[in-house]
């Protein structure tokens, strides 16, 4: 599609239907990934419960390269392009491509050297020993030797996104699980005419398919029949300021996801393994809500960055409300079903008693206000689109100081039980949605429909 002609649907298509056809093939995309990383684990499986723990402990890692690439830095790519579009600067748009290059190349550099020389002080921080840790070094090492090719995969599918081309980066991706779930075991277990490599192989068959990846990506771009060209330009400080501006906020952001699940579990654990295992069994249905909010926000990222580059604020404000209502909607929907009926998501992973009855007194508690963390995610989404960040990224910060304070203070000085400790980590849900919501709606405008004054600056409307 000519960029002129994807520029205007992007600026004029009704909201909700544009809105869906956006996301639903990245939604796609991380649900296939998962299949992708559950088909490796059954395979590594096969090797041995030293293996298996190997990967374990390499995984939280790639988790969070994989959210800092595509999610953090990945929505300052995408937002800074999107408001280029939404302006009409071609230019600007196909230079950002090549800026968001060389911060793919730096990020992967500093996570591969990071993680290959510092493995063996994380994983034993981690618990790793013996022959675990020997598994969890020889996957890292695989893993990450390819973490440049990662972050440009990631990074060039951001741009794409930014631009409103969320088919060139699915299509690679489908393709890429296609090759990569056969290839897996063949490396693993030596298939003619691959050598069994062992765990080595699930670590070697990802890298491939991402090197592979990144040089489509790179050849297709460097076209121009995605939409983006990739060609070099001088690179310039303003257009690393309005990556980094929204994606350095963004990438810390989520450390502070991560660390608030990981202290309420420390402060869970206080009561006993059952209890923990209660609590991380009905906190598992947050890490699966993940992507299909991920997928409508990158959606609304695009949509919301357009018509601020475009100046255009009533729509953005329309894209903002109506992505996060529709996330409101099903994950509130979801929250209430499983408060009322918590062992159809508790019965699938125990029976233990002890363990469902922690995990029905977290979803009791938590689940009825489960739509206010997918508003909350939603209109942080529009933060970024819009270029600010920074309000959302205060509202998780405030969620993080207040369960974890609180939290810890009521169990350790209070001799709160769970059920106080519960109630505090859905209070700070609703408190950091309010902060989000009013932040971010103050940015955008409140209302629906009734359009602000507009400069016509999308830079000064931003």
């Amino acid at each position: 599609m000519h960029k002129n002609a994807r520029q205007q649907r992007l600026l004029t298509a009704p909201v909700l239907p544009l809105l869906l056809r956006q996301a639903l093939p990245i939604i796609a995309v991380l649900v296939l990934q998962t299949l992708v990383g559950v088909a490796e684990t059954f395979y590594v499986s096969f090797i041995g419960t030293n293996a298996l723990a190997g990967v374990a402990m390499v995984f939280p890692l790639v988790m969070l390269m994989t959210m800092m690439s595509a999610g953090g830095i990945g929505g300052g790519v995408a937002s800074a392009v999107a408001r280029s579009v939404g302006a009409g600067k071609t230019k600007d748009a196909d230079a950002l491509v090549l800026h968001a290059l060389v911060l793919a190349i730096v990020f992967g550099l500093i996570f591969m050297i990071g993680v290959v020389a510092g493995g063996p002080v994380l994983y034993r921080a981690l618990g790793g020993t013996g022959r675990a840790l020997d598994a969890a070094l020889i996957y890292s090492r695989f893993v990450f030797i390819g973490a440049v090719p990662i972050w440009i995969v990631n990074q060039l599918a951001a741009a794409l996104r930014g631009a409103g081309n969320v088919r060139t980066p699915a299509i690679i991706s489908f393709i890429g699980a296609g090759v990569l779930i056969p290839l897996s075991p063949a490396l693993i277990f030596g298939l003619r005419p691959f050598p069994a490599l062992g765990i080595a192989g699930a670590g070697t068959g990802l890298t491939l398919f991402n090197s592979l990846a990144a040089l489509v990506l790179l050849r297709i771009m460097m076209s121009g029949r995605a939409g983006l060209t990739l060609k070099w330009a001088r690179l310039e400080p303003r257009l690393f300021k309005q990556i980094l501006g929204v994606g350095l906020l963004s990438a810390v952001g989520t450390f502070q996801w991560n660390a608030t699940v990981v202290l309420i579990t420390g402060s869970v654990g206080l009561f006993g393994a059952s209890a923990l295992a209660g609590y991380g069994t009905a906190s598992r249905l947050d890490y699966v809500l993940v992507p299909p909010l991920f997928g409508l926000g990158t959606a609304v990222v695009t949509l919301v960055g357009v018509a601020i580059g475009a100046g255009d604020r009533a729509r953005a404000r329309r894209v903002a409300w109506t992505g996060a209502l529709l996330a409101f909607a099903a994950t509130e929907t979801i929250g209430l079903l499983v408060a009322f009926a918590p062992n159809l998501w508790l019965g699938i992973f125990s029976h233990d008693p002890a363990v469902l009855s922690t995990g029905a007194l977290c979803l009791h508690r938590i689940g009825p206000i489960y739509g206010a963390t997918g508003l909350s995610m939603l209109l942080y989404f529009a933060g970024q689109g819009s270029g600010r960040v920074a309000a959302p990224f205060l509202a998780g910060t405030v969620r993080l100081l207040f369960v974890t304070g609180t939290g810890w203070l009521a169990v350790n000085h209070f001799g709160a039980g769970l059920p106080t400790l519960f109630t505090i980590v859905a209070a700070g849900a609703v408190l950091s949605a309010m902060i989000t919501a009013i932040a971010v709606g103050g940015q955008l405008g409140l209302r629906l429909s009734v359009p602000a004054a507009s400069t016509g600056d999308p830079e000064t409307e931003s």
